[in-house]
């Protein structure tokens, strides 16, 4: 499998971080690629221009961290991360929804901090800020618990890039039980060895 990533993507370490939990990560060749610079290849199995795309063995490309995780999860034998009924199920599909909801904040929010400012942005920022705080809030007051999901490795990928881009603003003070929580869900190893590095 080919992995199309870039080394600070919080939706690439998801990914990644699936793939080491399934014991697949030996299996995917990582192929660096600038989705801003739109490059061919990426175009060619891509074309919305983004990273993370994988191209599975028989040269199917799916894209978008979501289904690259699931498609992940449904290879090899390890325990599965996307629970298959029950609550459990739905609880895992939650937390992976406000993991990516806080990046989907998150991401855009950091690329409008580095333009000039002027009102409208100023109001983008505030509005992403505010989703960002309102859902790190609601998982303070509902903690993920321990067990290794899609759900969770998500919101530890969210967290960490909260960490990562947006440190001036830390978000740990407030949410202390959320904080205990993702010291301790980081230490596993793939959270730990896919920790964004510039």
């Amino acid at each position: 499998m080919k992995l199309y990533y870039s080394g600070t993507s919080p939706y690439v370490r998801k990914v990644m971080a699936c793939a080491i939990v399934r014991g697949l990560d030996e299996r995917i060749e990582t192929h660096p690629s600038n989705p801003h610079a739109s490059p061919a290849d990426l175009l060619a199995d891509n074309p919305l221009s983004r990273v993370p795309c994988l191209v599975t063995d028989d040269g199917l490309s799916l894209y978008d961290s979501p289904v690259i995780c699931e498609y992940l999860d449904s290879l090899g034998a390890a325990a599965p991360l996307f629970p298959a009924a029950g609550p459990a199920r739905w609880r895992a599909l939650k937390l992976q929804a406000m993991g990516d909801g806080i990046l989907d904040s998150a991401v855009p929010c950091r690329g409008e901090l580095g333009k000039p400012q002027e009102a409208a942005r100023d109001a983008l920022i505030a509005r992403y800020k505010a989703a960002m705080a309102r859902t790190v809030d609601a998982l303070e007051a509902d903690v993920p618990g321990s067990e290794v999901s899609i759900g969770t490795i998500a919101v530890a990928c969210a967290l960490g890039y909260l960490d990562f881009r947006f440190g001036s603003e830390p978000w740990r003070p407030a949410h202390p039980k959320l904080a205990a929580w993702f010291e301790a869900f980081a230490r596993l190893p793939a959270l730990a060895g896919t920790a964004p590095k510039e």
